[in-house]
């Protein structure tokens, strides 16, 4: 049978870690699609350690492609989405790695080569908010990387630091249980003074601050249950655990109410029965600022970024194209009311 005619025809990118992916399963894959639905040939970009993915989607999009395919880890993703903004091309996932954060908050396959890859040449877009984070270093300097999922200090961004990259490779993102206990030894809180949207100035001592776009982690862990990544605002948690109680109060909150409870009908009715814990604060808004009392290590959608002492978080409502399988929608809550004052002045 005949290959469909290509001139003139769409065209696609493949921006991929090689180090993250069976390019041989990948090429074949997409080979294959692009004759079935009689696209151009694909352009092949390589990342490097250099450049993770940035300077790759820029060439893809000067060639003029109509859809990126991001080969890779979260890593991977975040460089193309960050190129990608505000850009016509659309982004498509092919998940690969442990993580994987957008594709698991989007519910995208994780395991499946070929439904990927069909869901880039033939799926629809959808358009979803980019969170831009401005970071500040003790030195003064500045520095701006945007990110899809979660921003945040405290253990989230040790829990990165502490993960060992073989036990990673031997047992996936299990190997962040091992991370996460190794952070918990981490006793000192940071004292943060923050600013939500042009509300008044306030502050807290924190052990943990993540600041989402999206709330679900590797391990089905639901960690803002509220988070939508198509709404315009980001959602918060502070983690102010107060020795063992503070994080079994934590865990049973994030646990249980999240990730049992949520499911359900009358597990929310119950959730709206049950008391809010001071060990675990959440808010909400369109600009996040912290400042901090000392530095502390920093992390982008699962990668870490050095120490800052201050960062200012903004959301870019709906500007970033995302590929997803035709005849689904985003499957996330959407928020039309302006958020309330969650905050309250805190010690």
């Amino acid at each position: 049978m005949a290959a469909p005619e290509t001139r003139g025809a769409r065209r696609a990118a493949v921006v991929y870690n090689p180090i993250k992916i069976d390019q041989d399963a990948v090429r074949a894959a997409v080979g294959r699609a692009e004759r079935e639905h009689g696209w151009a040939e694909t352009l092949w970009l390589e990342t490097s350690e250099e450049d993770p993915g940035g300077g790759q989607t820029r060439e893809a999009v000067d060639a003029g492609v109509d859809v990126v395919i991001a080969a890779g880890g979260d890593g991977t993703v975040r460089a193309v989405a960050e190129a990608l903004r505000d850009a016509d091309t659309a982004l498509a996932l092919l998940p690969s790695g442990t993580g994987n954060l957008l594709a698991r908050n989007l519910n995208l396959d994780l395991d499946h080569i070929e439904g990927s890859v069909e869901t880039a040449f033939t799926g629809h877009d959808e358009r979803i908010d980019l969170g831009i984070a401005r970071l500040e270093r003790e030195d003064g300097t500045r520095e701006e990387h945007a990110f899809l999922v979660m921003a945040g200090i405290g253990i989230d961004a040790q829990m990165v630091v502490n993960t060992n990259p073989e036990l990673k490779k031997k047992v996936g993102w299990l190997a962040y249980v091992d991370a996460i206990i190794k952070s918990l030894r981490d006793r000192d809180r940071i004292r943060v003074r923050y600013e939500i949207d042009d509300q008044p100035v306030r502050g807290m001592g924190v052990h943990t601050l993540m600041v989402g776009n999206c709330g679900s982690l590797p391990g089905n862990i639901l960690l803002l249950p509220e988070a939508a990544v198509d709404d315009g605002f980001f959602d918060i948690v502070a983690l102010r655990p107060e020795g063992f109680i503070g994080w079994v109060q934590i865990w049973t909150k994030i646990i249980w109410e999240n990730g049992v409870l949520r499911r359900s009908q009358v597990g929310r009715k119950l959730i709206g029965l049950t008391k809010e814990v001071r060990t675990l604060r959440y808010l909400k808004g369109a600009t996040f600022t912290a400042r901090l009392d000392r530095p502390d290590e920093f992390e982008l959608d699962g990668d870490v970024f050095g120490e800052v002492i201050a960062f200012r978080t903004t959301v870019d409502p709906l500007a970033l194209r995302v590929r997803i399988p035709e005849g689904r929608t985003i499957d996330s809550p959407r928020h039309t009311e302006e958020p309330a004052d969650a905050a309250q002045p805190q010690t």
